[in-house]
């Protein structure tokens, strides 16, 4: 079951990661392109509002290959181990990062009446909500530190015990 489960995250994974790179590339170039839709308020902001949606990319990527490492620990049932916590505290980083992006996507957006406010609004709502997945992350790193101390400390007790014995 484990494998199934894992298997299916990793196709998961390298979809996303490869619908990530189209947007990125392909997407990413026609939406500038169609900016000049929008009127002249938005097309000025055209290299920051592109430069924060591909960086906002980039932070997702970034999180979906640190799964994958964790994943891969997982099958090698090391994931218990100080190794996982690089990936743990990249993808805590990321979130944060995504965080900020959005807000500053908010910011960006925000002066003049080609967007609404409430669309403005929802990306600050957003932020938000990413900002709290970050800290759910972080909730979860702590929970993770104690299992690796627990691990630990059954190794060093069994070790005692096959000592005595």
């Amino acid at each position: 079951m484990k494998r199934l489960v894992v298997l299916a995250l990793r196709a998961v994974l390298v979809t996303g990661l490869v619908g990530s790179l189209f947007v990125q590339t392909v997407m990413v170039a026609l939406f500038g392109a169609d900016l000049d839709d929008f009127g002249p308020e938005l097309l000025a902001r055209r290299v920051p509002i592109l430069s924060i949606i591909v960086l906002g990319i980039m932070t997702v990527q970034v999180t979906m290959i640190c799964v994958w490492r964790l994943l891969t620990m997982v099958g090698r049932d090391t994931v218990f181990s100080h190794g996982a916590f690089r990936y743990v505290d990249v993808v805590i980083g990321a979130m944060a990062a995504a965080a900020v992006l959005a807000f500053a996507m908010a910011v960006t957006l925000a002066p003049g009446e080609s967007v609404a406010p409430g669309i403005v609004l929802l990306i600050c709502g957003a932020s938000v909500l990413i900002g709290g997945v970050g800290l759910l992350v972080f909730v979860l790193r702590m929970l993770l530190a104690q299992a690796v101390a627990r691990d630990a400390e059954a190794s060093h007790l069994r070790a005692e015990l096959d000592e005595v014995i």
